[in-house]
């Protein structure tokens, strides 16, 4: 099991998604996760966001083909915005971005977001996180059908119930208060 890197600071514990362009597997993943925490009496503890690492789909809703394998599924997909990542995502000490853990949805992302500082001990793949095929890359579903993201949601919601248990956990332990 992967180990979850300790709070950085007070408040809530910030969890980050990244992928590409933010308007498919990152804001799905972003969707899940929270409501998987919401589930557990955690969310009100953990800060849930996703950006993506290029700036070409910033301020557009998320893609209508995600939104809708999301809402198939009963989640609510409307709120979601695109945006890039910044210099303070990366930095745990960023008073309004910095982030406990960043989630990179593939090996590319992962390599990305260590090229540009951040610490290694905060960074893992959204899969490590999956009983199923943990360290796995989550597939881009954007450039294929329906199908793919039905696909992709099916991981994510798998890899949010493992993570956001193991979240729970980790800020029940006395060293997380």
């Amino acid at each position: 099991m992967t180990e979850l890197p300790a709070p950085h600071g007070q408040g809530d514990y910030r969890v980050g998604v990244v992928c590409l362009g933010n308007i498919c597997r990152s804001p799905m993943a972003e969707v899940v996760l929270t409501e998987r925490l919401a589930e557990l009496g955690v969310g009100d503890r953990v800060v849930v966001d996703s950006c993506g690492l290029g700036g070409w789909h910033a301020g557009n809703p998320m893609d209508h083909r995600a939104a809708a394998s999301l809402a198939a599924a009963g989640y609510d997909a409307s709120q979601h915005r695109a945006r890039q990542i910044t210099a303070g995502w990366v930095d745990p000490d960023h008073p309004s971005d910095g982030h406990d853990l960043l989630l990179a949805m593939d090996a590319t992302h992962l390599g990305e977001l260590l090229d540009s500082g951040a610490d290694p001990d905060r960074v893992r793949m959204f899969r490590d996180f999956d009983p199923i095929d943990p360290g796995a890359d989550v597939p881009d579903p954007y450039y294929g059908g329906d199908d793919g993201f039905k696909e992709v949601l099916a991981m994510i919601e798998r890899s949010s119930k493992t993570l956001a248990a193991l979240l729970a956990r980790h800020l029940q332990a006395p060293e997380a208060r």
